[in-house]
């Protein structure tokens, strides 16, 4: 890349953001405004749209272009997007990228493909590829629960020297410490962004993390947490994370975090519905009684 651009809006606290639907099922594009003033009153450095939280699986190409487009005008400049990219296909991938990038995305998202999942050079060839295609920075999504791929750290280290357009990492391989200070060591000017809900937010940072790029529904409390790392204050951002874990902990149940966290930007005012996109697993009475105590005891209703 002869001119590379200067990609330091990809840092900090990226909100992975649900996709609006009514009560329907149709696409809310009014609650896109508000779901994206809502991110930049919160404080956030980015939003990461379309990803598996925005029901990616569930929406057609033509609602896609309504979704980035949406977003990106009511961001009005004011906050980088960045737009989940994946594509099972190569040539699926590229496309999705230069159309992003065609409406204004700051960043594209990328999961390997996985049926290169057991060859390394076909998932570099992925990468190569799609890097080639655009102009615009391309977040590599390593998170083998999603994808079924795992993803070396030679691999994404190789995958960032020949594209430096690929030097930036959502790293969701379990444990993610331990493979977030590999990557660093061995490529200290990657850029590292967690993920998971937020669940190992502080040890990510501890272990040479930027930031993290996730869906959990207080999104100003990771900002919080951030701001007070990077100023120094590892004490007070430690005991914010501590505070807020149990929540943390209960957005990240398997097969409900994505009807928790609508629920949860819903009441916040950011989407007029938590309407979510058939099949859903919907939440029953007792998880709602929860999730009611837990804001209760930690002054969050209402917040």
């Amino acid at each position: 890349d002869p001119n590379p651009m200067p990609h330091d809006y990809l840092k900090g606290v990226y909100n992975i953001t649900p996709t609006p639907f009514h009560p329907d099922g149709s696409l809310d594009e009014a609650s896109l405004k508000t779901l994206t003033r809502f991110n930049i009153d919160k404080g956030v450095d980015g939003m990461t749209i379309l990803g598996v939280m925005g029901e990616t699986a569930k929406v057609t190409d033509a609602e896609r272009d309504r979704i980035i487009a949406g977003v990106i005008e009511a961001a009005n400049g004011e906050l980088p997007i960045c737009v989940g990219a994946s594509h099972g296909g190569t040539d699926g991938c590229v496309a999705r990228s230069k159309r992003a990038q065609e409406l204004g995305a700051k960043a594209v998202m990328v999961a390997p493909p996985q049926l290169a999942r057991s060859n390394e050079e076909a998932m570099y060839r992925h990468y190569m590829t799609v890097a080639e295609a655009i102009d615009i920075p391309v977040v590599v999504q390593d998170h083998p629960a999603s994808t079924k791929v795992y993803m070396s750290v030679d691999l994404i280290v190789r995958i960032a020297e020949t594209a430096p357009r690929c030097n930036f990492l959502k790293l969701e391989d379990v444990p993610c410490p331990p493979k977030v200070a590999a990557v660093r060591k061995a490529k200290p000017d990657m850029v590292i962004f967690g993920g998971l809900g937020g669940m190992m937010f502080l040890e990510e940072l501890k272990s040479g993390a930027d930031g993290t790029m996730t869906g959990f529904g207080f999104p100003d409390i990771l900002v919080d947490i951030h701001r007070k790392f990077f100023s120094g204050d590892i004490d007070g951002a430690t005991e914010t994370f501590y505070r807020y874990c149990p929540l943390i902990r209960f957005e990240a149940q398997e097969g409900i975090s994505m009807p928790l966290r609508k629920e949860i930007y819903a009441r916040r005012g950011a989407i007029a519905s938590a309407q979510a996109r058939r099949p859903y697993p919907a939440l029953d009475e007792g998880t709602l009684r929860d999730l009611d105590d837990l804001l209760t005891r930690l002054e969050l209703q209402g917040k």
